[in-house]
Parts: C-alpha cells; sequence; structure tokens
C-alpha cells in the first residue's frame, strides 16, 4: 500500500479534527440533533464530514466515499463497490459531548470487503494512528512516530500480569461482564479498562490492552479504520463465529458482535466460542 496515499488521509483527517475542535472549543452551547436512528449528532460532524468526503473523493478516481453523514447508497448500488472509503468524520458523538475528549476521525480504504489502509485521528490529543496492509502500523505524536504491534499474552500470564480488557464506557457492560467471569476463571485476574470510540481497538493494536470484546451494536464505520490499524499491526477483529471482520457484505451497515485479539498465537477460540 502506498506510503504516500496513507500520509494524505492523515493530513485529510488533521483538517478535519481542527474542524471538530473549533465546535469543541466553542463557548456557544452545543446545539444535538437526533438522527432517524436516534443516535445524536453535532455541527462538529457535519463540519468534519464536509472537509472529509470532498477531499477523499479526489484522492483516488472513481473511489466513492461512505460516511456516516450522508444518505446511504443502496446495497444494490454499493455492492458493486469493489474499492471505496468508508468514514466516520466523528466516532464517539456522546463521548464528544460529554466533552470527555475520547472521541476520534476514522477513515478507511476498503478493498473487495477487507480494510487495507486506516487512520484514528484523536484531535484533542493531536494523536494519529495509522496502518495499511503490508506496511505495519504507528502512531504519530506531537514527540514523533513510533511504530506499533500488538503484544504477547502467555509471557504476561507466566508473569503472573492479568488479561489487560478493554470495553465500552456506554454499550453492552452485562454480557461483557459475564465474559471477564469467564476469562478469570481460565486464566485469572482480568483488568479492565472502560472508554469510548474506537480508541479501544487501537489499545489493542498499540499492546496496550489484550482484547476488546464489542458485544453491542457497531455500524462498519466505527470499525474499519481501527480494524485496518489493529491488522497492520499483527491483530485481527473477528466475528462471534471466529471469522474476520468483513465489509460491504449485506444490506444492513451494522455490524456482527466481535473481537479484537492482539495475540493471533493465545487460544482466544476456545476461551470466547464456549
Amino acid at each position: 500500500m502506498d506510503k504516500a496515499l496513507l500520509e494524505q488521509v492523515i493530513d485529510i483527517c488533521a483538517r478535519a479534527g481542527e474542524a471538530i475542535l473549533e465546535v469543541y472549543h466553542s463557548s456557544a452551547e452545543l446545539e444535538v440533533d437526533t438522527k432517524a436512528d436516534d443516535s445524536p449528532v453535532t455541527a462538529a460532524d457535519l463540519a468534519a464530514h464536509n472537509i472529509l468526503a470532498p477531499a477523499l473523493a479526489k484522492l483516488l478516481d472513481g473511489v466513492p466515499v461512505l460516511s456516516e453523514e450522508q444518505e446511504m447508497p443502496s446495497f444494490e448500488e454499493r455492492g458493486q463497490w469493489q474499492r471505496y472509503w468508508i468514514v466516520d468524520p466523528l466516532d464517539g458523538t456522546k463521548e464528544f459531548i460529554r466533552r470527555t475528549g475520547e472521541f476520534t476521525v476514522n477513515v478507511a480504504l476498503v478493498e473487495n470487503g477487507e480494510p487495507v489502509l486506516g487512520v484514528v485521528y484523536v484531535p484533542v490529543l493531536n494523536i494519529t494512528y495509522a496502518g495499511c496492509k503490508d506496511g505495519g502500523a504507528f502512531k504519530r505524536t506531537a514527540d514523533g512516530e513510533t511504530a506499533i504491534q500488538v503484544r504477547s499474552l502467555q509471557p504476561r500470564l507466566d508473569a503472573g500480569e492479568p488479561v489487560e480488557l478493554v470495553a465500552s464506557r456506554s454499550h453492552g457492560a452485562g454480557a461483557v461482564d459475564q465474559l471477564v467471569e469467564s476469562i478469570e476463571s481460565a486464566l485469572g485476574s482480568v483488568a479492565c479498562k472502560n472508554m469510548g470510540s474506537s480508541l479501544k481497538l487501537c489499545l489493542v493494536a498499540e499492546g496496550a490492552a489484550d482484547l476488546y470484546p464489542r458485544l453491542a451494536p457497531t455500524c462498519e464505520w466505527d470499525t474499519a479504520a481501527a480494524q485496518a490499524v489493529v491488522e497492520a499491526a499483527g491483530g485481527i477483529v473477528v466475528d462471534e463465529q471466529f471469522e474476520l471482520l468483513r465489509y460491504n457484505t449485506k444490506d444492513s451497515l451494522l455490524n456482527p458482535f466481535f473481537y479484537v485479539i492482539g495475540d493471533q498465537s493465545f487460544a482466544w477460540r476456545e476461551l470466547l466460542t464456549k
């Protein structure tokens, strides 16, 4: 995958992040509207979309853009797409409204259902997670850029360290609690960290967590960018049948429940598919 293309996407995401921060730091009261699916939308979501969609459309000739903040093409139309951009202009709108800082700009390039390039930008922290197929993954901060990769689990277990699990702050807590009990009975202690947006996947990608179980609804634009980063860093994102999460394969844009796994060599399948 072309590193120059990845850099162009990073630049576009940073510009969208600036537009988000203008709203975030504005003294005006934040207006929140509700979309047809009851999810919230703000001026920041739309400002970011208005930067991302046209800029991405110019990057690759004939490659369409699918953004959360647009009218959805029918599956009859988008099912013909072999290559497209998928965008969440502001992932973590609820965190944005709560002013936790845990929200991101997500952009992925999908080829034949597989996210092959992804950028997750964290505007409040000016941190970028990025990766592409066969090109590795990295984290860029104001201090520079470092390569990231998932970590091994067994040496940590042998040293008596806990399994580190990251979970949503807002969704699926009951199911995750049951899973934690199951993991504890099999492997020992579990340390759980709650966080918003696609940052949870990025923690697994950078070796700061071992597992992210998502046992509540998400849409494809929520996950594609961070999945590209996770897979470029050596991890996997699988559904409950342990099939790799894939995109644009059905009429609905809802994902199945899934697991983000750092150490592929660990016997997660036996533990998670009981």
